[in-house]
């Protein structure tokens, strides 16, 4: 799954959407990375990163962060194009 967007989850620090550049274990290194906050419009991680959001507007997706490491993965799930264009639309949250 290098070089792909990807929906990875953490063990603490929640869910992220980004590029997978590397992975070592338990440890990942993405790109372009938005934390996955809140979200409707999918019953789950797995249908948001197969299909996406049908609500993007209510869900709650922080800017994103040019690398991350993620510590303690769980999950990684490929996200699809259609998935990645809704996960697109929903606003940068802030507060």
């Amino acid at each position: 799954m290098i070089g792909k967007y990807c929906m990875v989850r953490t063990y603490s620090a929640g869910v992220f959407a980004g590029t997978l550049v590397s992975r070592d274990g338990k440890e990942a290194h993405l790109k372009d990375a938005r934390r996955i906050w809140y979200w409707v419009g999918a019953a789950s991680l797995s249908q948001l990163a197969q299909s996406g959001t049908s609500r993007p507007s209510d869900c709650r997706f922080p800017e994103s962060v040019d690398d991350v490491i993620l510590t303690e993965v769980i999950e990684i799930i490929p996200i699809t194009d259609k998935a990645k264009a809704t996960i697109d639309e929903v606003p940068i949250w802030k507060k």
